[in-house]
Formats: structure tokens, C-alpha cells, sequence
């Protein structure tokens, strides 16, 4: 690849994700075995982590409109790896809460939410090319992920892993950060000046409803998502879907995501950034339709796959094009930071919330709310637009 800094960030998006997001579901049944702790104990570490994840993304976009995301990122990266060698350390459940909180503060200084607002900022409407290479390549960090850590805990334990996953960090991942997104934030500089004013308008976005609207409206997609992942072998234990199949349909919805990047790239010639958006709303809701009825016709459960993996593949990448394209460049590091904490905060929340609706209605009424969340979410997504269109037709000193 011609284009050197994106090339290093998608390896270190790669590594970061293998080294420490990945890391909790590929050594979970070892701690399990080894520490004695229940696995709703140890599972709340990681629904942690994204919630002080979520309340740090504000503060890290930030840095990155002030022209500090290189080291942000690389010093987030460094950090997560000595919080996993510290991980395989400890010897108390509150110890390990520490450890998985710290590095809920490295994921949102590390993982794709900076990442992309950096190339954003930095490239505008060229990002969104780049934002896709960067997740066709990161994307098979669960691949490189799984094997290792099964591999290293069990041979030389979990302790050892944790700390091999950590020293990659520090040692292979940090400095590659560092080279690809100080490269990015060069190119930025030349585009926008450091955000020195800390006046109202730094947080304009918060009264804009345009903002709120997007941030609800991808809110209920994270929502819709984590809630159907968590909860999708239960579903189709439900309906009596062999457990086999169930396995292979869970693991296939990774390699979707991959390939409805790669149809994106393919239609973006012919299709604008809006209709991509509007599909991948109604593929979702489309998607658990074909769930529900996937106990009847098992098959349906193939385009279920398909299209949930292939929507929320591109909700990924379109976040942050969407955002760029309606709240504009300007203090877009913050813009996004404030969006990511209320997708980041739906998506931590998703779990229990399904599992809140289930106690109170089975899935069979869990299943119809979710399309009625993506459905909230188009809607939503729409106004957004709309308000936006009605506001540029306006003569200049009537608009907001």
C-alpha cells in the first residue's frame, strides 16, 4: 500500500485490538479455571472497561483537536500493555477491576474511535477510504487473537499470556502508533490549528439537535447490536437450532462485517453516503426479522448472518463520515468524543438490557423491540439530515 501511515495505523489497530480488547473473551474460561470467580463476576470487568471508556472519549477527542493524538495514542497503547502485565498479577477480584478500568481508559485512547477522528480530521472527505482499510485489516485481530491466547495459557499459563500480550503492546504496537498517527496529524495540521479557545463554542455540538439525533440514533444500533450478539445463542438455543450451527453462524458474523466493508467500497461510486446509512438501519431490522422466523426455517438464520455482520460492518466506518458530513470539521475530535460516549454507554448497557427486557417478556419480546429500536434509529438519522439540508437551503443570516 501506497499510503505508509495508514498502512501502520491498520497494523496497530490490528495488534491493539488482538492485545487487549480480545484478550478478555480469549483467556475468560481460564480465569474462570483458575481464579475461582464467577463468570458474571469476571464478565462485569469488561462491561467496565467500556463504560470508563465512554466517559474518557470527551477528554481524548480533545487532545486530538488540540494536536496531541499522536502521543495520545501511542501513550494509551503503552499503558494498556503495562496494565496486562499487571493483569497477570493479581490475586482479587478488585485488583482485576483495576486493571480492566485502567485499560478501559487505553481503549478509548487507542481503539477506532481516535483512530478514525484523527484520519477525519486530517483527511475530511478522503477519510472514509482509508477508515476502510484500516477495519478490512483490523478486522482479523480476533483472528490473530483466539489462536495466541490459547496457545500461550496453555502452554505456560494465563499469567504468561497476559504478559506477552502486554509486551507487545508496549514494545510493537506503541511505536508503530506513534510513527502512523503522528504522519496522519502532520497532514491535519496543515488543514486545521490547534483548538486553543475554550470558550461556548468548543461545545456548540451539545445544543445542536442535529447532534443529539445522530447520537441516539447510532446509540440504538449499538444497542440493537449488543443486545442480539450477547444474547444470540441463547435466542437460537430457543428455537431449537442446533448448537453446532449456532457456533458457526456466531463465528461467521465477523468475516460479514469484512465483507460488507468490502461491498461498500465496491458501491460508494454509485451510491452516496446517505443511502448507505438508511440501508444499514433497515439490514438490521431486516436482519432480526429473519432471526425471529429462524426457528421455523432454519435457513432464514444464513441471511440473518449475512445481514446483521454486513449492516453493522459499515456502521463502523460510517459513523464517522456521517458525523463529519453533518456537524462539520471544526473541533471534530471533541464532536466525536461526545458521540462515541453515548454509542460506547449503549453498548456497554446492552447486555443486561436485553437481559432486563428478557426477564420480562422472553425474546419474543425482546426480538420485535429491537426493530423497533433500528427503526427509532432511522428515523432519528433521518431528522438529522433533514434538519441539516433545511438549514443549508436557508439564506445566511437565518441559519443556526
Amino acid at each position: 500500500m501506497k499510503d505508509r501511515p495508514i498502512l501502520l495505523l491498520a497494523i496497530a489497530q490490528t495488534l491493539i485490538w488482538a492485545c487487549i480488547y480480545y484478550s478478555f473473551p480469549g483467556l475468560l474460561l481460564h480465569w474462570e479455571a483458575s481464579l475461582g470467580w464467577s463468570r458474571a463476576e469476571l464478565t462485569a470487568a469488561i462491561t467496565l472497561a467500556v463504560l470508563v471508556s465512554a466517559f474518557a472519549s470527551p477528554l481524548y477527542g480533545r487532545l486530538i483537536d488540540a494536536g496531541q493524538g499522536a502521543r495520545m495514542m501511542a501513550g494509551a497503547a503503552a499503558l494498556g500493555g503495562v496494565c496486562m502485565i499487571g493483569l497477570g498479577q493479581v490475586t482479587a477480584l478488585w485488583q482485576f477491576y483495576l486493571c480492566w478500568g485502567l485499560i478501559g481508559l487505553c481503549m478509548a485512547g487507542a481503539l477506532y474511535e481516535p483512530c478514525f477522528a484523527l484520519i477525519t480530521r486530517a483527511r475530511g472527505a478522503g477519510a472514509k477510504r482509508a477508515i476502510v482499510f484500516v477495519t478490512l485489516v483490523a478486522g482479523f485481530a480476533g483472528t490473530l487473537s483466539f489462536p495466541l491466547a490459547h496457545a500461550l495459557a496453555g502452554s505456560f499459563g494465563w499469567r504468561t499470556a497476559a504478559a506477552v500480550f502486554g509486551g507487545i503492546a508496549i514494545v510493537v504496537v506503541a511505536p508503530i502508533m506513534w510513527a502512523g498517527a503522528s504522519a496522519v496529524e502532520r497532514e491535519g495540521a496543515t488543514r486545521h490549528a490547534p483548538a486553543s479557545h475554550a470558550g461556548p463554542s468548543r461545545h456548540q455540538h451539545l445544543r445542536s439537535p442535529v447532534f443529539w439525533c445522530l447520537a441516539f440514533g447510532f446509540g440504538l444500533v449499538a444497542i440493537t447490536h449488543g443486545v442480539t450478539l450477547h444474547h444470540l445463542l441463547p435466542i437460537l438455543a430457543e428455537r431449537e437450532v442446533h448448537p453446532d450451527v449456532a457456533v458457526i453462524a456466531i463465528s461467521f458474523i465477523g468475516p460479514m462485517q469484512v465483507a460488507g466493508r468490502l461491498a461498500m467500497m465496491a458501491a460508494e461510486r454509485h451510491v452516496s453516503t446517505h443511502a448507505i446509512t438508511i440501508a444499514c438501519f433497515a439490514l438490521m431490522a431486516s436482519a432480526i426479522l429473519l432471526l425471529i422466523g429462524a426457528g421455523l426455517t432454519p435457513t432464514l438464520l444464513i441471511g440473518f448472518v449475512i445481514l446483521f455482520g454486513g449492516a453493522y460492518g459499515v456502521v463502523s466506518i460510517i459513523r464517522p463520515v456521517i458525523a463529519r458530513d453533518l456537524l462539520g470539521e471544526a473541533s471534530f475530535g471533541a464532536k466525536s468524543g461526545a458521540l462515541a460516549l453515548i454509542y460506547l454507554v449503549g453498548s456497554a448497557s446492552a447486555p443486561y438490557l436485553g437481559s432486563l427486557v428478557w426477564s420480562r417478556g422472553g425474546y419474543q419480546l425482546l426480538l420485535p423491540g429491537l426493530i423497533g429500536l433500528a427503526a427509532a434509529g432511522l428515523v432519528l438519522y433521518l431528522y438529522a439530515q433533514q434538519k441539516v439540508a433545511h438549514n443549508q437551503q436557508l439564506p445566511p443570516e437565518s441559519s443556526e
